[in-house]
């Protein structure tokens, strides 16, 4: 059975809607700043003992307006505000339904997958309960029935891992606010001050308060539970990521190099948590944004210095990832995750001379790739601690892992008890493992590019070797890990771009380095902003 459903073309104004903007309102080179929806707790109730504090700044006050329906009542105070977690019970046990169509680490591999459905006719979105999801969208598959006919229907066709997750809470969490002794009970709600500063502290241990500029709003998400989220301006927003993501001791220009490409990160992914009714998360799922307390001089001067400047190719804004060490060479975009290549997310040997000649020395090549990754000196990162690594696991801890990571992808090969043995297939031309093969008692399953991180506790990125280990036992006792580089490694290292700036690049050359054949460019009306395909 095929179900076809009606396609959404996202356009350009839809884009600047997401944005809170208008083609017509919007700024032209930011004379006015964009606004942004960030959450910055996003699942406030899954643990019932959870607590948040929200704080005025001194000699300023709180305004919390709640909403009910078409009422609305509006708390002025210039004490902390607490938010409680307050379990509900149900007179009658809800049912609640998903038809989870995949499981993934990453939003990239996560954002391929709902490509691949749509392309089917099955209208979906993508989640974050906990790891990355694809639902078959839940107000389109709104009826137990509708949900087990493409269940059926996608089975049918051999989708063996597809599957309708059904929960029946007896309780389920809300939300308790206790403002100057009184505690009122409201799921929504507006939260602002005077001087557009409020103090978030999750779990009451003052150390752990940070510093918010704009407003926030509690809401609900599509997991049941509260989101605060935090609506700042984007320059505002950079203030809260640029010293968290590269650092404040960093270089000029590679602080505004990452303030470019922060920039140009957060406007290409408005879209990531739609299904949730706001647009980016906090940490490294995202960009790490941790609010004003650790903006410095240096690094507000780096973002003023790029104001408005974004990181385009063909007049399109960039897939702008980057990561903090790229192990020597950067990634091509296919070799982490599936979906098409960007031009400009190729590999790059990462050194300001010629230390290995990849056309001629592809690291593809398992004899090249062990030599390459055994050479520590004259790369940009050669000084960083994890730029080489090698971490020994014993066999007990891989299959504990393993078994793990293939229950949560609803794997047959979750039952194994037994490794016999592990290899590496496949490797890009970039030295990243496309392809691992474990041998276990039941058969042999595969491990494709990103996903070896999640399946793994020992190495940190996808750029390494195997190395089997007897310990003095007549039996395998394990493997070492022997890589390089921390993250995915596709476009920018933040480790790097210190390094070539202490050399006298610009932050223009910098990014030239690593995004090669990109332009940067002041926002505006003539830079399309990338559109998502479902």
């Amino acid at each position: 059975m095929k179900i076809s459903l009606w396609r959404s073309s996202y356009t350009l104004l839809t884009t600047f809607c997401l944005l809170g903007l208008t083609a017509a309102s919007r700024p032209q080179g930011l004379a006015n700043d964009v606004e942004l929806r960030v959450g910055i707790v996003q699942r406030f109730g899954d643990n019932p003992k959870e607590q948040l504090l929200l704080e005025p700044t001194d000699g300023d006050r709180l305004q919390l307006k709640f909403q009910k329906g078409n009422k609305s009542q509006t708390l002025v105070t210039s004490k902390p505000v607490k938010l409680e977690v307050t379990m509900q019970r149900l007179v009658e046990p809800a049912v609640e339904e998903r038809v989870v169509l995949g499981t993934y680490r990453t939003y990239e591999t996560a954002e391929d997958s709902a490509k691949n459905w749509q392309s089917k006719g099955i209208e979906v979105e993508i989640t974050q309960p906990e790891r990355w999801q694809v639902w078959a969208k839940r107000d389109v598959y709104s009826t137990p029935l509708l949900r087990r006919l493409l269940l059926e229907s996608l089975q049918a066709a051999g989708k063996s891992k597809v599957l309708i997750n059904t929960k029946t809470p007896q309780k389920i969490p809300g939300v308790s606010w206790v403002i100057d002794g009184k505690r009122y009970s409201d799921d929504y709600a507006e939260i602002s001050s005077n001087k557009n500063l409020i103090k978030v502290n999750e779990g009451n241990k003052p150390q752990n308060a940070r510093l918010y500029a704009g407003s926030l709003q509690l809401q609900s998400n599509a997991y049941g539970t509260y989101t605060l989220v935090n609506i700042v301006p984007l320059e505002t927003y950079l203030r809260g990521v640029v010293p968290y993501e590269i650092g404040t001791k960093a270089p000029k220009a590679s602080m505004e190099a990452q303030a470019i490409i922060a920039r140009t990160y957060a406007l290409r992914n408005i879209h990531r948590f739609e299904a949730d009714g706001y647009q980016l998360c906090a940490d490294t799922h995202c960009q790490v944004y941790y609010g004003l307390k650790g903006a410095t001089a240096a690094t507000d001067q780096a973002i003023a210095t790029t104001r408005g400047m974004v990181l385009t190719y063909n007049d399109e804004l960039v897939d702008a990832l980057y990561s903090s060490t790229t192990g020597g060479v950067t990634a091509a975009f296919s070799d982490v995750w599936n979906g098409d290549d960007r031009p400009y997310l190729q590999p790059v040997i990462d050194s300001p001379t010629r230390i290995w000649n990849l056309p001629g020395q592809n690291l593809a090549d398992e004899n090249n790739f062990e030599r390459f990754i055994n050479l520590k000196k004259g790369f940009n990162e050669s000084e960083w601690d994890l730029f080489r690594w090698r971490r020994e696991s014993k066999l007990e801890d891989i299959t504990k892992g393993l078994q793990k990571f293939l229950k949560v992808k609803n794997s047959p090969y979750a039952k194994f008890k037994t490794i016999k043995g592990m290899k590496v297939v496949e490797r890009s031309r970039s030295g990243r493992i496309l392809k691992l093969a474990v041998n276990t008692e039941i058969g042999t399953f595969y491990l494709y590019k990103d996903e070896i991180r999640s399946a793994f506790f020992a190495p940190v990125s996808t750029l390494f070797y195997l190395q089997p280990l007897n310990k003095g036992q007549p039996r395998l006792w394990g493997y070492a890990f022997v890589g390089g580089g921390l993250g995915h490694g596709v476009g920018l290292s933040q480790t790097g771009a210190q390094n070539l700036a202490k050399l006298g690049w610009s932050n223009a050359k910098i990014l030239e380095f690593y995004y090669p054949g990109t332009q940067i460019h002041i926002l505006d009306n003539s830079i399309k902003l990338s559109n998502r395909d479902f």
